[in-house]
């Protein structure tokens, strides 16, 4: 998956919108395998062709504009925790919380590590990635991005209109960043630079009076940077000057977890563009078109077969019988017919009592010999089916009663228990044609 990595501006940078397309950002392009294919420092609005083949924008928030709190939060469920967050960190913060995206991340050591940023800000810096075609967007705090340094810290600098932005990183959770703004009287060119390097220099040993420090620089300005350490008291024993390069920051970044994009909701979230899926959306109504089709034609065939196939029947049941005026189901009025003429001439149906009574007065005699007769209490026939009643005080022959349903079968004949009736066992006997 290949990601593109941004470092805004801080916000007091971007006055507006269009002020914000034209800072430089420092960029990387990076594939999914984790090579960096491209990387430099452009105007945000030439990467919008970078940021929409890409598919995840990460952006590296500025220091300054992230504040990250650690404290306890009560154990809430996810969205409990997402709607208590602006009050728990309220009187953390001098601005209106409700003005701020507040995100917390996960507990270690009853602690939670809470990121809290402007949600103007966010929201101006989604909107434009999203209207350059951002596929998915996130916001890590850049403190957390910083290589954690056990027992010191790790800082990094960059320069945004002749002033320094400066991140650091104090701990594995915790981190801020500040601007150093040039003074009125430094000058400008390389007077400038080296006065304002020796100014972070000094800020960084009143931050930090006693840790060692990690101190990223651009390439460009690592010659000064060591002038400057040298020209400082202390400040060679505890900081180390490195060349900045965008491998710690990718390093970072995979490894954090705080996404601020993630408390904006839907705001942050790209609008799906249907376009990119208008291909595969025509070829599905296409084949669902094609398959309705199909159906429906397959539906009025066999209705067609079927209304054909009834219409002879009833054609062939009217010259069987001329003098039948209603006729709605000619399968069963012929069957119906058919017993009523075996009846008349003298022939016995498979579900007649006689027919019935015969079969099971044979099987039982075959199956059961010696078997007292007086133990059957009644023979009932209704509704074609044949009830044969035991005395309730006589022996019921269960065991028998598997083979007696295997030898009707072979004459068409089913064997089931019915319903008892007075604690006597009743058995049902039904045609099986």
């Amino acid at each position: 998956m290949s990601t593109l990595y941004i470092r805004p501006p801080s916000r007091y940078a971007a006055d507006n919108e269009a002020h914000l397309l034209e800072l430089v950002c420092p960029f990387a392009q990076v594939s999914h395998d984790g090579s960096i294919e491209r990387e430099g420092a452009a105007p945000l609005q030439d990467l919008s062709g970078s940021a929409a083949k890409a598919q995840r924008v990460v952006l590296l928030l500025s220091a300054s504009d992230v504040t990250l709190l650690r404290m306890q939060v009560p154990p809430l469920s996810a969205a409990r925790l997402k709607a208590a967050l602006p009050n728990l960190v309220e009187t953390q913060l001098l601005d209106d919380p409700s003005g701020c995206v507040a995100v917390a991340g996960a507990s270690s050591d009853g602690l939670r590590t809470i990121a809290v940023a402007q949600r103007a800000w966010l929201e101006l810096l989604a909107r434009t990635l999203i209207a350059f075609g951002a596929q998915r967007v996130a916001a890590l705090p850049a403190q957390l991005c910083l290589p954690c340094q056990p027992g010191g810290l790790t800082a990094a600098i960059g320069e945004r209109d002749g002033a320094i932005d400066v991140t650091l990183r104090l701990s594995e959770h915790d981190g801020i960043g500040m601007t150093i703004a040039p003074a009125p009287n430094q000058g400008e060119g390389r007077e400038a630079l080296e006065a304002l390097a020796h100014e972070v220099i000094r800020a960084l040993l009143a931050v930090v009076p006693e840790a060692p420090i990690a101190l990223y620089v651009p390439q460009s300005a690592l010659g000064t940077y060591r002038e400057a350490i040298s020209d400082v008291a202390m400040a060679t024993e505890r900081i180390g000057v490195f060349a900045d390069n965008w491998p710690h920051w990718i390093a970072g970044a995979r490894g954090a977890t705080l996404d601020l994009m993630t408390g904006l909701g839907a705001a942050g979230s790209p609008k799906r563009d249907w376009r990119t899926w208008r291909w595969p959306l025509a070829l599905a109504a296409a084949v669902l078109a094609i398959n309705a089709a199909a159906l429906n034609f397959e539906w009025w065939r066999m209705k067609s077969e079927a209304k054909s196939l009834r219409s002879t029947m009833i054609q062939i049941y009217k010259s069987a019988y001329p003098n039948e005026s209603v006729i709605i189901d000619p399968i069963a009025q012929m069957q119906q017919k058919i017993a009523i003429g075996k009846r008349n001439s003298g022939l016995s149906a498979q579900d007649d009592f006689t027919a019935m009574a015969a079969v099971f007065g044979e099987t039982w005699s075959r199956i059961m010999p010696g078997k007292p007769e007086l133990a059957i209490a009644a023979l009932e026939y209704r509704e074609r089916s044949l009830f044969v009643r035991f005395k309730p005080d006589a022996e019921t022959p269960a065991q028998q009663m598997q083979q007696m349903k295997t030898a009707l079968a072979e004459r068409n004949l089913s064997l089931e228990v019915a319903p008892a009736r007075s604690a006597a066992t009743v058995w049902q006997l039904r045609s099986m044609k």
